[in-house]
């Protein structure tokens, strides 16, 4: 199987990855393949590096949303995307964790005193917070 194919009828490229052919982004313009329209802040080559909650959302609109994943793939826009997903998941997570770890007296005073309840009460705000980022921005 060949490792690039070109479709005269879309004007798409397609390249191999596995067993099946993916559109590579890139169309036939004046006899010449050229890649399609990026955002400024993201050129050819340049990535932002995706996170957990990144990752995460990728595997759910890979499964479950095909058509927004593979307009993004197409258009050049996944990592960007998918790296927004992941610092408003980083900002929300850090935001809840402190806001709920106030709220319910968690602090640096019981970290001395009872280390292990700390920990628990910790441990257990995380799972929450997680929980809450999950629905409300990664599974959506």
């Amino acid at each position: 199987m060949e490792k690039t194919i070109f479709d005269e009828r879309t004007g798409w490229e397609y390249e191999l990855i596995g067993e099946q052919y993916y559109p590579t982004g890139r169309v036939m313009r004046n006899g010449a393949l050229t890649p399609s329209e990026l955002p400024d802040d993201h050129g050819p080559g340049e990535e932002k590096p995706i996170g957990i909650w990144g990752q995460r959302h990728l595997r759910y609109i890979r499964q479950y949303k095909k058509s927004l994943y593979l307009d993004l793939f197409v258009s050049g826009k996944l990592n960007t995307y998918l790296a927004d997903i992941d610092a408003q998941a980083e900002d929300s997570f850090s935001r809840l964790v402190k806001e709920m770890a106030a709220r319910e007296g968690v602090t640096e005073k019981l970290k001395a005193e009872n280390q292990m309840v700390w920990i628990q009460r910790m441990n257990n705000i995380r799972e929450r917070a997680m929980e809450i980022i999950n629905q409300e921005l990664i599974f959506q």
